[in-house]
């Protein structure tokens, strides 16, 4: 963090004074058992509050109990009014049991293999998982796998935060972003989580 740090405040110097007001950057990756897991949780959080998802994806940890979280053959072998009786929809179901297939297949890798794959191929793997896009799998890569140099030009608080430290009157599209973004490189993670940062 601290080569990244300075490296971010001599490459862009207004950068450096939402680095300064800011303070350190506070990015600590979580802890990830398996891509199975993370990526289930997504499945599951996604388009709804914190508490309504964390009730919902404990209730499908509970159907395969005494185990701590299901393999994804127990998701397979789970009926599926079972898991909508837990909360899941349709389409949620579809996708976590998708999920579970392309896990067994090994589409979905193990987190040692992961780890030495480069962010465009693990984007290209992951995102065929129905129900992960790509800004999924880069906060996934952000904030589970620890890669330092992931720019979610599509994420919305990236684009606000932008816009914001840099005197913008309009959003950036895509194109200026990363083009601007060259200069963070290879620690454009860091910087997004200052663009977040900056809205705060």
């Amino acid at each position: 963090m601290p080569a990244a740090l300075r490296h971010l405040r001599r490459a862009d110097p207004i950068l450096a004074r939402l680095i300064r007001r800011a303070g350190p950057c506070g990015l600590r990756p979580q802890v990830t058992q398996s891509l199975f897991h993370a990526l289930s949780q997504s499945i599951v959080y996604q388009q709804l509050s914190g508490k309504a998802a964390a009730t919902i994806f404990g209730r499908v940890v509970a159907l395969h109990a005494p185990k701590r979280f299901p393999a994804p053959a127990d998701i397979l072998d789970t009926p599926i009014s079972k898991l909508r009786g837990a909360g899941l929809s349709a389409a949620k179901t579809a996708a976590l049991r998708d999920l579970a297939t392309r896990t067994l297949d090994g589409t979905v890798p193990t987190m040692a293999r992961v780890r030495r794959m480069p962010d465009e191929e693990i984007i290209e793997r992951l995102t065929t998982v129905r129900g992960i896009g790509v800004w999924t799998v880069q906060m996934l890569l952000m904030f589970r796998l620890g890669r330092p140099d992931v720019l979610p030009v599509g994420d919305l608080g990236v684009r606000k935060g932008f816009a914001l430290t840099y005197g913008l009157a309009e959003l950036p599209n895509a194109g200026d972003l990363s083009e601007h973004a060259e200069r963070w490189r290879p620690y454009r993670t860091v910087a997004s989580w200052y663009m977040w940062r900056a809205l705060d």
